[in-house]
């Protein structure tokens, strides 16, 4: 405000002099008078465009120095009262609070950039062209490097996981298997694509869950040797208790010389057949079991999912007549295209449809209805939907357990073979339950 004072007081006091300046020559004054007042007037003139321009130097200045980020400038203020002086006290106090933001962010940056180097997960942000931001100390130690100046050099350290870092997308993770001088490790890679300030970079976490996995690992193969004990130690107890049964009774009569009775042969018959009986369901177990690990590398070909339903169905047609159950196919878009292996799929929807058969049985509404659609994710979604009797709660995080059934005749296969398609699928499969209002089993397939 004083400045715009002193501005205006500068162009009224030559407006003043050009109008005396002009009055005096349409008075005929004399050409001393005249040339008195051209001086006086030239020379407003020039402490006017001096002021000006004084001013709007201090101005460009101080803009520059905002420019360049430098707040270290001090203008002098003498406490005159001038409008230089207020100038000046604006100026600083402005480049004050700049510098005072900037002391702040500066902080926060060096406190995110000691917490993002001490983390245990590595981490690495790079640029569209591959030139690192980032690199903090624990993907140092995972990938056993000690500098990396562009992505590109990680082909170096692991082919595979250079690969994974260039092709994933937001989102995406994926299981990497590294040397390193402490031994081998699983690196979980996941990845986000991000844009700051219209620059676009990736961030990649690294995160050594070998641990995990062994501890996982040996978890599972407690399981399975509980679950192989018991099975095996229930047929083959009984065997040999019989077998055991019957060969002391023969020696008993060989050691006495007495004859074989005709009960008595019809006893062994029945023991053998007994014996006979049980072995071969020992080999269906192993059977069945052997089968878990022996699932073959799925051939992706696109396929109709209306057409795979209406095949589904065909194959269970006989028994949906006979339990009187309401079938329905519900698929959005109708043409909606799956890219899968078809045998092995069409595998995972009889194992789930055979299982909503067999919930519905003693159901009041006899009904199945198999979904598909996309979802939010642009991810394709299968549901298989029953109004069985339900799941009790204890029982869900255990149906997908190899050998584990609630039913009196299942084997505790078809659910594991079907988890285990879905993950040579690089999809998954979920199950939600209430009981007395039914199952739903949703196959998720990543787009």
């Amino acid at each position: 405000m004083d400045y715009k004072i002193g501005l205006l007081g500068r162009v009224a006091l030559l407006a003043c002099s050009l109008f005396i300046l002009a009055y005096l020559i349409w008075k005929d004054t004399t050409v001393f008078a005249i040339s008195l007042f051209i001086i006086l007037v030239i020379a407003q003139i020039v402490f006017l465009v001096r002021y000006a321009e004084s001013s709007f130097k201090k101005v460009r200045q101080f803009l520059d120095n905002i420019k360049k980020d430098d707040y270290t400038t001090v203008y002098p203020v003498k406490f005159d009262g001038t409008e230089t002086d207020d100038l000046h006290i604006e100026f600083n106090a402005i480049l004050a609070k700049l510098k005072e933001d900037q002391a702040e962010k500066e902080a926060n940056y060096q406190y995110f950039r000691t917490v993002f180097q001490h983390l245990s997960i590595g981490l690495i942000t790079f640029e569209e062209d591959g030139k690192i931001q980032i690199l903090n100390t624990a993907a140092k130690r995972m990938l056993n490097i000690h500098q990396l100046h562009n992505i590109s050099e990680i082909e170096k350290v692991n082919k595979e996981l250079h690969h994974a870092i260039h092709n994933l997308r937001t989102g995406g993770s994926e299981l990497i298997k590294i040397a390193h001088p402490d031994g081998i490790m699983q690196l979980s890679v996941y990845v986000i694509e991000l844009v700051l300030r219209d620059v676009k970079f990736k961030l990649v976490s690294l995160q050594n869950i070998q641990s995990e996995l062994e501890e996982k690992e040996m978890e599972a193969w407690q399981n399975l040797v509980r679950v192989l004990t018991h099975e095996i130690m229930n047929s083959i107890a009984p065997i040999s208790s019989l077998a055991g049964t019957i060969k002391d009774d023969i020696q008993g009569q060989v050691d006495t010389h007495q004859p074989v009775t005709p009960e008595s042969l019809e006893d062994y018959l029945m023991g053998i057949n007994t014996i006979e009986k049980r072995s071969e369901g020992l080999i269906k177990f192993v059977s069945d079991f052997r089968s878990l690990a022996h699932i073959p590398t799925p051939k992706f070909v696109a396929i109709k999912i209306a057409s795979l339903f209406d095949q589904v169905e065909t194959l269970l047609n006989h028994q949906i007549d006979r339990e009187k159950i309401v079938w329905k196919n519900e698929i959005e878009p109708i043409d909606l295209l799956l890219f899968a292996d078809c045998t092995l799929i069409e595998q995972v929807l009889i194992n789930l449809c055979q299982n909503a058969i067999q919930a519905v049985e003693d159901a009041e509404i006899k009904q199945i209805i198999l979904k598909a659609y996309i979802d939010e994710n642009g991810k394709i979604i299968i549901e298989v939907q029953d109004t069985g009797r339900g799941i009790e709660e204890e029982a869900l995080g255990k149906i997908f357990i190899p050998f584990f059934t609630t039913k009196k005749k299942g084997s505790g296969i078809g659910l594991s073979l079907s988890k285990q398609i879905m993950r040579r699928h690089k999809g998954n499969i979920q199950v939600s339950s209430v009981l007395g209002e039914g199952t739903t089993f949703k196959l998720i397939f990543n787009a």
